[in-house]
């Protein structure tokens, strides 16, 4: 084993047979599946769609790994350092199976119709401006990254207006995750790998945002779409799936534009010079889900840049808007103010894991900057990109939300949006939030901040929005502090226990595969419910009390009765809201907090101390927090945080004694904060630990002890994860430490041929030559013997049969045919596990029958059933 390991998904820890379970013959690897050595591998029968959510293998529950997929995105692999029990074994993405077709169960209710218009704002950013424009392309020489072999393209796409007076602030796109390769004399080519064969082309999935930048060259923004094919290409391998790799691309860009609105000017591109010089001072970013993350990647390290990065920073980012971004780390930008588009019909990042960019600002830093969520009823994940769109695009492409019965997201329906109405959609939010934060229109803040209306230019779009920070005043951020009373219980949002009840996904996902966060509560309301927080709050200046609700889907006229109480015990009945939930099927992220306002009025509001929500009906509803809010939107002024970064390390385990191994963790910057790190263990165990980082503090331990000795093991995986919680920044969140195994593997064998008489049982005794410390296994599956006759699985115990493939033994199938596999697991200080295959006594007088498989590695098991 070597370091790069630690570059492959993260270690698989499967649940090993006991010695009693393994002297049971379990199935072999389901279809699509096989075990070579340290490599799982599934194939599929046929391409998967390129997506931007992370495939993912699951034994169970239990989180396997990230495998690597082969070009062509048919076969995945997953490296592992550890014995895999292939009995339950699936493969998914953003919570959904891509293995197989899943049966989903249907809501209790009907899907119901889009939701009423909401009022049309005072401003409409889809308008476009007086501007001409005018459009080209520059390609530059390519760059090399860290972890990136092949260099990556510099390849921008330019629209910018005519005729616009001084500088002009810059907008730079970045697409996410498509095909990278296509052959226009093939249309069913399509290929991830980089670079492109000699014949064939890169997708131009740079150019999908034309509309957009159109729409905002003609209000005087200088835009550019810059291509990531080369990323794309690479990103698997990579440990953070690719974020750092393009924040890097999108501030080499930076540097090119600061270059060229300076001394470089005269060696600008045509298009540049054609356009307005660029105000480096007003940068506006927009990515597309994982161009999304590396968009907001690029301003964290714009601001707190990464260890050792020379790349001066000569620009200032004002804002970002993210498009169904991914959140691999679970890092937002939290100074950067920020817009998040969560697509209703999103098929690809299903979970709506983006709504974290909004969310996880809570609390990092002072919280003066706007993080606002958009929710598009009706939208899927690729049409926002013109050449990911049928129809429109010159390489193969696809609707991602794949379903065409389903009553909420499949075309035609009448809560389903058209790529057309999608894009100009998109054009016009993206529009706005640019507007907003790079412009300072304040008039558009309202369709951003959860104020209830809409731009006429987006019709017939439903677009609800809800945000955090700004001009919002702390009330309930549910923690641990948090007390409730009455039918109001904390729950916890990530949790293998008792948690939040109903709610997946969106507000509820998971970062990576951790499966409990301590940082993360929410309120379940069933009655009426009183919340504290852990002591009494400040709300005098604010205007109204904004509250993030979650009501069930497709349910109508759920209301409220909200009301506060001050340190005096005086009450203040604020008055009541009403929420109808989101259109959804089953198949839908839909339980998505909508922002609901009272005016605030009649208690000392110095000093608030409880909230009191009061359910009218019988539905469950769930508070995610409570703000005291006001119009206008204060300056965010970034500063710098402390920052942790993750390393990778390799150790030989040794022959003897105990040492004690520290993960690489590096802080950066003079601010105290607090950080929270996850660690898993080779058995599956994961520890977490909160952590304050002090003022110039360098480095924070994390030991390992690692102990040695002379038997085999297959090594030892730990892999950490790190999350900001107050006052620091995650730049790279995921490390590790890889413990290499020296010793000799044991050899296995297998006893002799096995024969019994019909209703017998035949029994093999597979035998390792020495102890190890870590199960030896052989799997394999049953083919067709080399002579005589062939066991059917009418010939076996038809209950055992079942067990161990899924299907009937009637009619008679031979066992090379039925997908039959063995799977035999050494339990760590044992020398031996037991194959059995109980078999049944008929009236037919027969020949020999024979049963042969070959296992990995290297064995043939080989037996006889005589009548």
């Amino acid at each position: 084993m070597r370091l790069l390991r630690l570059t492959l998904p993260a270690l698989v820890v499967a649940a090993l047979a006991t010695p009693a379970q393994a002297a049971q013959p379990p199935t072999g690897p389901p279809s699509g599946w096989s075990v070579t050595g340290n490599d799982l591998i599934w194939e599929s029968a046929e391409p998967l769609p390129v997506g931007d959510s992370a495939v993912e293998f699951w034994d169970g529950e239990t989180f396997l790994g990230r495998p690597i997929p082969s070009g062509d995105h048919r076969t995945f692999t997953l490296t592992t350092t550890s014995v895999v029990n292939p009995r339950d074994l699936s493969v998914r993405a953003s919570g959904k199976r891509l293995d197989i077709e899943e049966q989903t169960p249907p809501l209790k209710t009907q899907p119901v119709s889009p939701p009423a218009p909401l009022p049309a704002s005072a401003v409409d950013p889809g308008t476009p401006g007086p501007f001409k424009t005018t459009s080209g392309e520059y390609t530059l020489d390519s760059i090399s990254l860290p972890d990136y072999p092949a260099a990556i393209e510099m390849q921008g796409l330019v629209v910018a207006p005519v005729g616009a007076p001084g500088r002009r602030p810059l907008a730079l796109f970045l697409h996410g995750r498509h095909i990278s390769c296509y052959d226009p004399a093939d249309p069913k080519y399509q290929n991830i790998n980089w670079p492109c064969l000699p014949d064939k082309k890169p997708v131009p999935s740079y150019t999908g945002y034309q509309q957009t930048q159109q729409l905002m060259a003609s209000q005087g923004y200088v835009t550019v779409s810059i291509s990531a094919n080369g990323i794309n290409g690479q990103d698997a391998r990579v440990l953070d799936l690719g974020a750092q790799g393009r924040s890097s691309l999108v501030r080499q860009h930076l540097t090119h534009w600061a270059e060229w609105a300076g001394a470089g000017r005269d060696s600008a591109p045509d298009i540049v010079k054609a356009a307005p010089i660029a105000d480096l001072s007003q940068v506006f970013l927009m990515g597309h889900s994982r161009g999304g993350e590396g968009v907001n990647r690029a301003a964290m390290d714009s601001i707190n840049p990464p260890p050792g990065d020379t790349l001066p920073t000569r620009w200032k980012i004002k804002g970002t808007l993210l498009i169904g971004p991914t959140i691999f780390g679970h890092n937002p930008a939290a100074d950067v103010p920020s817009a998040t588009i969560l697509p209703g019909c999103d098929g690809d990042v299903a979970d709506l894991q983006g709504q974290m960019f909004i969310d996880g600002t809570r609390g990092i830093s002072r919280g003066a900057a706007l993080h606002s969520a958009l929710y598009f009823v009706g939208a899927n994940h690729n049409f926002f990109n013109t050449e990911w769109t049928p129809g429109q695009s010159v390489a193969p492409s696809s609707d991602d939300f794949r379903s065409t019965t389903d009553p909420v997201c499949s075309p035609g329906t009448p809560t389903r949006l058209t790529a057309a109405q999608q894009q100009t959609a998109g054009a016009t939010y993206i529009a706005a939030a640019a507007q907003l934060f790079v412009g300072g229109d304040r008039r558009v803040l309202p369709l951003l901040d959860g104020s209830g209306v809409r731009a006429p230019s987006a019709d017939p779009a439903r677009v609800l929005a809800h945000a955090v920070g700004g001009e919002r005043a702390s009330f309930v951020v549910p923690d641990s502090s948090t007390k409730t009373e009455g039918a109001a219980r904390l729950c916890k949002q990530v949790t293998r226990v008792e948690g939040c009840g109903t709610p997946s996904r969106t507000h509820f996902v998971t970062f990576r595969s951790i499966a409990e966060d301590p940082d993360r509560y929410a309120v379940s309301l069933t009655g009426a419910g009183v919340v504290r927080p852990a002591k009494p709050v400040s709300l005098a200046g604010s205007r109204s009390l904004a509250l993030r609700l979650i009501v069930p889907p497709n349910t109508k006229g759920n209301q409220f009765d909200v009301a506060i109480t001050d340190t005096h015990g005086r009450k203040a009945q604020l008055g009541s809201v009403t929420l109808d939930g989101l259109p959804a099927s089953s198949a839908v992220s839909a339980h998505w907090g909508q922002e609901a306002r009272v005016p605030l009025h009649g208690i000392d509001l110095r000093q608030v101390a409880s909230l009191e929500v009061v359910p009218r009906g019988t539905e469950p509803a769930w508070l995610l927090d409570a703000y005291g809010w006001n119009t206008g939107l204060p300056d965010p002024r970034p500063v710098p945080l402390s920052r942790v970064d993750l390393g990778t390390s390799s150790v030989q385990e040794g022959d003897s004694g105990t040492r004690t191994v520290q993960i690489p963790v590096s802080v950066s910057g003079d601010r105290e904060g607090a950080v929270r790190l996850f660690l898993t263990g080779p058995s599956g165990e994961m520890t977490t630990r909160l952590v304050t980082v002090q003022p110039g503090q360098r480095t924070i331990d994390v030991p390992i002890e690692v102990v040695g000795n002379t038997r085999w093991s297959r090594g030892a995986n730990y892999t950490l994860f790190a999350k900001a919680v107050r006052g620091t920044v995650a730049g790279a969140y995921r490390g590790g430490l890889a413990v290499v195994d020296e010793d000799p593997m044991p050899q296995l064998t297998i006893s002799p041929a096995a024969t019994t008489t019909e209703g017998g049982t035949l029994k093999w005794t597979v035998t390792a030559s020495a102890v190890a410390d870590a199960p030896l296994s052989a799997s394999g599956q049953v083919i067709v013997p080399a002579q005589g006759p062939e066991l059917s699985s009418t010939d076996v115990d038809p209950v055992w049969f079942k067990e161990q493939t899924g299907r009937d033994p009637v009619p008679a199938t031979p066992l090379s045919s039925s997908r039959l596999g063995f799977f035999a697991a050494i339990p760590p200080g044992s020398l031996t596990a037991e194959i059995t295959v109980p078999t049944v006594r008929d009236s037919e007088a027969e020949p020999a029958e024979h049963i042969y498989a070959k296992l990995q590695p290297g064995l043939e098991l080989v037996g006889s059933v005589t009548d």
